[in-house]
């Protein structure tokens, strides 16, 4: 990584004038295209006049799920503006749910929360958003639970609710309900689901089970995901008759399945690139999975926060996720999801050093020639929405279908590994552009 001094040279390397007058260069006869069908945005926080995000409601139209990338996990400017489309979403369109990319028990914490007041969240945060989740304790998360928190008070009785959509850790809590309903529905069977979900149920902290988890030897992760198979089936069996507890006895089933997904998943063999690109596929393929079945059960809109890689159609890298949560949801929804890609130009984010000891803010300067930020960004607007659908035929359509590097940082920031060929019309649906991002507020 560049010294802090060099990592500011960088970000100051083209000032504002210096910046405008680069946009201006003639001779790209993509550029003008974009800035005809680009909209302005005013800001990417929360509150104030939402008249701006009009063209974002348009290009949203009757979709049922709407996912909302970001180019890094790690930039305050991407969760505000997720926090700003979802609030307007609300009070304009219907939306109810927000989904984020991270377990599903921390969103049934989460949602406990925001719909019945139950729980601390910033103690929900710090014990549960660990290791694979680093990233998403921030105050701007926290600012969104606690507006959602807020709006059901003053709505009790049209709530809006919060759900993680990912498998990678599974608290207590779903164990937990499984085991309470059983006991109450068939307690001769409890003897048989303590066996099958034994030394499964976390009883240390998430980032310690999730290390811990991963260490154990092949053959014990796939034995114990062979039990939690078996639970899920007799789970299944307990289906009551009639319509009487059917909506309690679909969420303990999704819990279980939940479960299910998280010993599947951790049962690959991870040092098999063959298998660590099937163990990411079928994550993607269950984080659909879950979205649906909250759109199912709830009848919720729901806008989805998640990485470019996850939301948007085409994979970054095929080689290690060879297909994308996004696709998925298309498959399933057909029209009904549309996915909005985040980029930005210049600034900084949080991210962890290579091995994922250290948590850094990196700071990077303006994109190169050849990058689709480098075009974006010769847009003359500071922050900006682009339908890609209604582009007009001609140069900037061929443009938006050809593959070139884009910037897509994850939990690590690798210096060498953050540059991926990206065809952002086949990605994406539309596009978000920032010029600037700040790094995220991690809470203590």
């Amino acid at each position: 990584m560049p010294s802090l001094v060099a990592a500011l040279s960088l970000s100051l390397l083209l000032p504002v004038p210096a910046a405008a007058a680069a946009r201006g260069m003639p001779g790209d006869p993509v550029v003008p295209v974009l800035e005809r069908a680009a909209s302005p945005l005013r800001t990417a926080e929360p509150g104030g006049d939402p008249d701006d995000l009009r063209p974002v409601g348009t290009a949203v139209g009757d979709a049922v799920v709407v996912g909302m990338g970001e180019a890094t996990h790690g930039s305050h400017e991407f969760l505000t503006m997720k926090d700003r489309v979802f609030r307007h979403l609300v009070e304009r369109r219907g939306f109810r749910t927000f989904a984020l990319e991270t377990a599903w028990s921390t969103g049934v914490r989460l949602d406990d929360y925001v719909v019945h007041g139950k729980g601390d969240p910033r103690r929900i945060m710090r014990e549960d958003f660990q290791y694979t989740y680093a990233l998403n304790p921030t105050a701007e998360n926290l600012a969104l639970v606690e507006w959602m928190r807020a709006y059901n008070r003053a709505h009790p009785e049209d709530p809006v609710r919060f759900m993680g959509d990912d498998w990678g850790y599974t608290g207590p809590e779903l164990y937990d309900r499984v085991a309470g309903y059983v006991a109450r529905v068939r307690p001769d069977l409890t003897p048989r689901f303590e066996e099958l979900y034994r030394g499964l149920r976390p009883t240390v902290p998430s980032g310690e089970y999730q290390k811990t988890y991963l260490a154990r030897p092949l053959a014990e992760r796939q034995e114990m995901a062979s039990r939690t198979g078996r639970a899920l089936k007799l789970l299944e069996s307990l289906e009551p008759r009639g319509e009487a507890g059917r909506g309690e006895f679909a969420e303990v089933l999704r819990h279980a399945t939940v479960i299910d997904q998280t010993a599947t998943g951790y049962g690959f063999d991870f040092e098999d690139p063959q298998q660590v690109a099937e163990a990411m596929r079928r994550r993607d393929e269950a984080m659909a999975d879950n979205v649906v079945w909250w759109r199912e059960h709830t009848g919720h809109r729901i806008l989805l926060a998640g990485h470019n890689n996850h939301i948007g159609y085409e994979p970054e890298d095929p080689r290690v996720l060879p297909r994308t949560q996004g696709a998925f949801l298309r498959d399933r929804l057909g029209s009904g999801y549309v996915s909005f890609g985040l980029t930005f130009g210049r600034g900084s984010f949080k991210a962890t050093d290579p091995d994922e000891v250290r948590m850094l803010t990196h700071t990077v300067g303006p994109a190169g020639p050849g990058t689709n930020e480098h075009t974006l960004e010769r847009v003359r607007h500071d922050r900006y929405v682009l339908d890609l659908r209604t582009v007009a035929p001609g140069p900037a359509r061929d443009w938006l279908a050809g593959a070139r590097p884009t910037r897509s940082v994850g939990t690590a920031y690798p210096e060498d590994r953050n540059w991926f060929d990206i065809a952002l019309g086949r990605c994406f649906d539309v596009l978000i552009h920032q010029d600037r991002v700040r790094a995220v507020d991690l809470l203590s």
